[in-house]
């Protein structure tokens, strides 16, 4: 007995020791990143003044970084190359006041989002990477999916400009919803002939980057998830926990155009978990019913009278077209502005 208290009591002592430790590596890495995002917004600073110093400016002309690369390389190494000069130039002219720099985020995750031409998609990402506490790697893959164009395409000017200015918050089930859902990273090619199974499997074993597209807030509880009424078993292909809005959401495939009674099955599904699987605490679930094609007439009255927690949205399997999507943008802001 004595040896298996003291057995527990060292693998309590592991068990702190350890959590101090990684709690203190991770601090660590915090304090390093906020160090080298001030130091580089801090050269960005004396490169600028540096060029705007007249006789300096004149005796280096173009050259400036060029010179500055090769002399900082042999002083310190790595770090300084011509476009990483480059980089940190452009992050000051872009956030010349250091209040707007968020310390949440890594240099590499600024480099991208400098890499971002307009200021108002721009602004977005660095407030969703903040919301959503993307890493590179995810931030890289919501710039490429133009998560912003979607979203932004379906809004009036203020809609767009409250997704500029705070991202995109979850406080409604309409908010956790994208039309289209773009799922290029199961790269299946065009045209495919998929069954409904074999696209829920390649979901599931692309489960990260599904969630990533679903957005903030998605846990997964399961597939095929059996319902039974009536002695009749019923299979709902994917249901989710929505940590934020506290509720369950149901999605079911469609391989091709959903139709109206795949509206009714939803609604079904929505309502036996409302009276059987929803438990105090929770609301309401939300059902989401994702096919390849929607007839938007046909689903306005196959929604007729139904709940507002039933949405149809529909899945592409390729980036979308960022051009098109740039100018219904553009054409919505300069509406709004030439109707004043």
């Amino acid at each position: 007995m004595e040896i298996q208290n003291r057995n527990t009591e060292y693998t309590g002592l592991i068990d702190q020791i350890s959590t101090v430790y990684l709690s203190g590596k991770t601090s660590a890495t915090a304090a390093i990143n906020r160090a080298m995002v001030e130091a580089y917004w801090e050269i960005g600073k004396y490169i600028v003044e540096f060029e705007q110093g007249g006789k300096a400016k004149a005796q280096y002309g173009e050259g400036l970084l060029e010179a500055l690369s090769k002399d900082l390389v042999l002083l310190h190494g790595k770090g300084f190359s011509v476009s990483n000069m480059q980089r940190m130039r452009q992050f000051y002219l872009t956030y010349p006041i250091y209040a707007t720099v968020s310390h949440k985020l890594s240099w590499s995750m600024y480099v991208e989002l400098l890499k971002i031409s307009d200021p108002l998609e721009r602004s977005f990402y660095k407030k969703q990477s903040i919301l959503e506490n993307w890493n590179v790697r995810e931030l890289i893959r919501q710039k490429k999916s133009s998560l912003f164009l979607r979203l932004a395409a379906s809004q009036d000017k203020e809609g767009i400009l409250k997704l500029v200015n705070e991202g995109k918050l979850v406080e409604k089930p309409k908010d956790i919803l994208r039309d289209p859902y773009v799922l290029e990273f199961l790269k299946i090619p065009e045209p495919y002939h998929l069954s409904e199974g074999d696209l829920e499997k390649r979901l599931i074993d692309n489960l990260q980057s599904f969630l990533l597209e679903l957005g903030k807030g998605f846990a997964f509880i399961g597939r095929q998830y059996r319902i039974t009424l009536g002695g009749k078993h019923f299979y709902v292909d994917l249901v989710f926990y929505h940590r934020i809005l506290k509720c369950f959401v149901l999605i079911d495939l469609k391989r091709e155009e959903a139709g109206y009674e795949d509206v009714g099955q939803m609604n079904m599904y929505l309502g036996y978990f409302e009276n059987e699987e929803k438990t105090e605490g929770d609301n309401p679930p939300i059902g989401i019913v994702l096919a390849k094609e929607k007839d938007e007439l046909l689903v306005k009255y196959a929604m007729h009278n139904i709940s507002s927690q039933l949405f149809v949205s529909k899945y592409q399997l390729y980036l979308p077209d960022r051009e098109e999507l740039q100018r219904l943008i553009k054409k919505e802001l300069s509406a709004s502005d030439d109707d004043k």
